[in-house]
């Protein structure tokens, strides 16, 4: 597997506080159904899945730009790829160990993915500042 994307050569950061970082950015900007599933053991390509659920398209797209922003600055990283980021209703974010799901609830409903992963350990984000 190739190096990670990096905006700068900052210290890799362990799969665990990548997935804690980007569901933090996530909730930031007021992200619903933040869950963290971790697929180690159960995926050869990724140790985390964090998935989101914006209200609208904006939204999701606000929540993508989010994770972006605080990842590139922040630590800088970049993901490796992102897709669905023009329509907005599913992107996805790839950082190698953590690849990151952002929907609509729509499109959140239709491919359910924590019950696809269901015997995944998850670990259910809350805001408590609200």
């Amino acid at each position: 597997m190739s190096a990670p994307n990096t905006a700068n050569q900052a210290a890799p950061l362990e799969p665990a506080k990548l997935a804690e970082l980007v569901a933090g950015y996530a909730s930031d900007v007021k992200a619903q159904e933040i869950v963290e599933l971790d697929l180690r053991g159960v995926l050869g390509y990724t140790d985390y899945f964090v998935i989101a659920s914006g209200g609208t398209d904006r939204q999701a797209k606000a929540i993508h730009d989010r994770i972006h922003e605080g990842m590139k600055k922040e630590h800088g990283l970049l993901p490796r790829r992102v897709e669905g980021a023009s329509e907005a209703r599913w992107i996805l974010m790839d950082y190698f160990d953590v690849i990151v799901h952002i929907f609509t609830p729509e499109a959140r409903e239709f491919y359910r993915l924590e019950q696809l992963w269901g015997e995944a350990p998850k670990r259910i984000i809350t805001d408590d500042a609200e």
